[in-house]
C-alpha cells in the first residue's frame, strides 16, 4: 500500500507537476515503498521527459531496457537519443535495438546514429551490443572488427554470409557444416590457454552460441564446450542453457529426465543470474524454482519470490500468473494484496492465460447495473449533464455508478481518489457503511479509464469528508432522491430500488 508521501506524488503527477512525475517514476523504478514496476515507472518518467526533464531522460536511458520500451518505441526514441548524447552507453544500446531491430521506421540519419551508438556499446563490452553488431555485420556480408583482439582472427566475409543465410533459413546441418570447424578452432585455442579465458569478438561468441544450440548441448560434449565458451563471452542464451544444464532443469523449472546425475545448483545460480541480469525472464523463473528446492543449501523462499517477480516484470506469462495467484491466496496477510493479484492476473490474461481470466472473473466479478447502468435509464447522459450544472460532484458519482455498476451506497460514499488503483477500482465503504463489502472492479477499456481520470481530477480539488461541500451520507442521499424525483426516474421500466443494489 502506498504511503502518504507516495499518494502526494501521485496526486501531483496527475495534476501535471513535472517534479512529482519524476519522483513518482523513480519510486516505481526502484520499488521505494511500492511494488517495483518498470512499465509504470516508464509512464511517469516519459511524462516528465515530455516537459524537457533531463534527469528523466537519463533514468529512462539507464534503467529501462529494450523489452519494456519496445511497445512505445517511436515515442521513446528521442529520450534514448538524448541520454546517449549525454554519454550513457546503455541508452545507446537500447537506441540501436529500437532502430536497427526494426522496432521503428527511422530516417537515414537516425540509423547512422544508431550504428554509432551500437559500436560504442560493443566497445564498452555490452554482450547484447556485440551480438547485435555481429548480426548487423552478417546481414550486410561484412566482417565485424574484433574489439581488443587481433585482426588476424576474423573470419572471411563469404563465411559470415553463408553462416547467416543457413541460420536464417533454419538449416542447422548447413550451419554446422560451415561453422563447426571454426568453433573447434576456438575450442582448441581455449584448451591451449588452460584456465585463462581467451579473448573473443562478438562474431565468435555468436558462432559458438549458435553451434551450441545446433548441437543440443545437453546431449553433446562438444555442444556443452561451445556453450561454456560462449557463456564466458557474455552470450545470454548460452548462459541460460548452461544454468539449465547445471540445474538439470528445463526452462519451465521441471527436472529433465534426459539429464542424469546430481545437479550443481550453485553453478546454475551463477549462470542463470547473469542471464537474468541481461533481461532473460526464463532465467529468473528457473531461479525462483531453484531457491525453493530443499536440496539447495541456500534455499530462500523470499529470494524465490523476488526472482519470480523479476520474471513477471520482464513479461513471463506463467510467472505473472503465479504472482497473481500467490497474492490472492495471501490477500489477508497484506494490505491491497487483492489489488496486486488483479494486476498480475491482468498481465497474464493479456498473454492468453485462460486460467488468469477465470480467476479474475471470481475475484473481480462485475456487479449488476444500478440506476445509472448502461442502457437502464433512457437519456442517462443528458440527465447527468443537466445535473452537473447544479451538482457536479453528485453527477460525477452517478456517472461512476453508471460505468462501473456501483450500488447506491457505493456511489455516494466511495472515496474516489483512493479508489483509483490504476488497473482497477477499489470499492471499500466498510468504514462508513456497515453492510459495505470490499470488492474490485477491473478497468477494461480506454473509455472507462478516461471517465475515471476525469472524475478523479474533479474530486482531487475538493474535501470529500462530511465537512466538505457534499456533506454526510444522509445529505447526499437526500440530494439524490430530489434529483430522481425531478427526473421522474421512478416511472422508468425499472424502479430505482430494483435498479440500485440496496445498501
Amino acid at each position: 500500500m502506498a504511503n502518504r508521501e507516495t499518494l502526494g506524488l501521485i496526486k501531483g503527477a496527475r495534476a501535471g507537476d513535472v517534479a512529482c512525475q519524476l519522483a513518482l517514476g523513480r519510486v516505481y523504478l526502484f520499488g521505494q515503498g511500492v511494488p517495483q514496476s518498470l512499465p509504470t515507472a516508464l509512464h511517469w518518467l516519459a511524462r516528465a521527459a515530455q516537459e524537457d526533464s533531463e534527469e528523466a531522460c537519463m533514468l529512462i536511458g539507464t534503467h529501462v531496457p529494450f523489452e519494456v520500451a519496445q511497445p512505445a518505441a517511436t515515442a521513446l526514441l528521442p529520450y534514448y537519443e538524448q541520454a546517449f548524447d549525454a554519454g550513457l552507453v546503455q541508452a545507446g544500446l537500447v537506441l540501436a535495438q529500437l532502430v536497427l531491430g526494426n522496432a521503428v521506421n527511422s530516417c537515414v540519419a537516425l540509423r547512422a546514429k544508431a550504428h554509432a551508438a551500437l559500436e560504442a556499446a560493443a566497445r564498452a563490452g555490452l554482450p547484447d551490443a556485440q551480438w547485435l553488431l555481429a548480426r548487423q555485420a552478417g546481414l550486410a556480408g561484412t566482417t565485424v572488427a574484433a574489439h581488443g583482439t587481433a585482426a588476424g582472427h576474423g573470419d572471411a566475409p563469404p563465411q559470415h554470409a553463408a553462416l547467416e543465410q543457413a541460420w536464417s533459413a533454419g538449416d542447422l546441418a548447413g550451419y554446422l557444416a560451415h561453422g563447426l570447424p571454426l568453433a573447434r578452432e576456438l575450442l582448441q585455442r581455449q584448451a591451449a590457454a588452460g584456465t585463462r579465458s581467451i579473448a573473443l569478438d562478438a562474431q565468435q561468441v555468436l558462432l559458438l552460441s549458435r553451434c551450441a544450440q545446433a548441437l543440443a548441448p545437453g546431449g553433446s560434449a562438444e555442444g556443452w564446450q561451445c556453450c561454456e565458451l560462449a557463456a564466458h563471452g557474455g552470450d545470454r542464451a548460452a548462459q541460460l542453457e548452461l544454468g539449465l544444464g547445471y540445474a538439470r532443469m528445463d526452462a519451465h523449472g521441471q527436472r529433465l529426465a534426459t539429464r542424469h546425475g546430481a545437479a550443481n545448483f550453485k553453478r546454475a545460480v551463477r549462470w542463470l543470474t547473469q542471464a537474468g541480469e541481461q533481461g532473460l525472464a526464463e532465467a529468473w523463473f528457473v531461479l525462483s524454482r531453484i531457491y525453493t528446492k530443499p536440496e539447495f543449501s541456500q534455499r530462500n523462499v523470499v529470494e524465490a519470490h523476488s526472482c519470480l517477480e523479476r520474471a513477471a516484470d520482464l513479461g513471463h506469462g506463467p510467472a505473472q500468473l503465479e504472482c497473481g495467484m500467490h497474492a490472492w491466496r495471501n490477500r489477508r496477510d497484506g494490505v491491497n494484496s487483492d489489488v496486486r493479484a488483479a494486476y498480475w492476473l491482468l498481465q497474464a490474461q493479456a498473454q492468453g492465460s485462460t486460467e488468469a481470466q477465470a480467476v479474475l472473473e471470481k475475484i473481480a466479478p462485475r456487479g449488476s447495473p444500478g440506476d445509472w447502468g448502461q442502457g437502464s435509464v433512457p437519456h442517462a447522459g443528458a440527465h447527468l449533464r443537466q445535473l452537473g450544472q447544479n451538482h457536479p460532484l453528485l453527477a460525477a458519482r452517478l456517472e461512476l455508478a453508471r460505468w462501473f455498476d456501483l450500488s447506491r451506497a457505493e456511489a455516494l460514499l466511495l472515496d474516489v481518489v483512493a479508489a483509483d488503483q490504476g488497473h482497477c477500482l477499489l470499492i471499500d465503504i466498510s468504514a462508513t457503511h456497515g453492510r459495505g463489502k470490499r470488492r474490485l472492479v477491473l478497468i477494461r477499456t480506454a473509455q472507462e479509464r478516461q471517465v475515471l481520470d476525469r472524475v478523479v481530477r474533479l474530486f482531487e480539488r475538493v474535501d470529500c469528508g462530511v465537512d466538505g461541500p457534499e456533506g454526510n451520507y444522509r445529505q447526499r442521499l437526500y440530494r439524490l432522491k430530489c434529483y430522481l424525483a425531478e427526473q421522474d426516474v421512478s416511472q422508468e421500466p425499472l424502479s430505482s430500488e430494483q435498479q440500485f443494489q440496496a445498501a
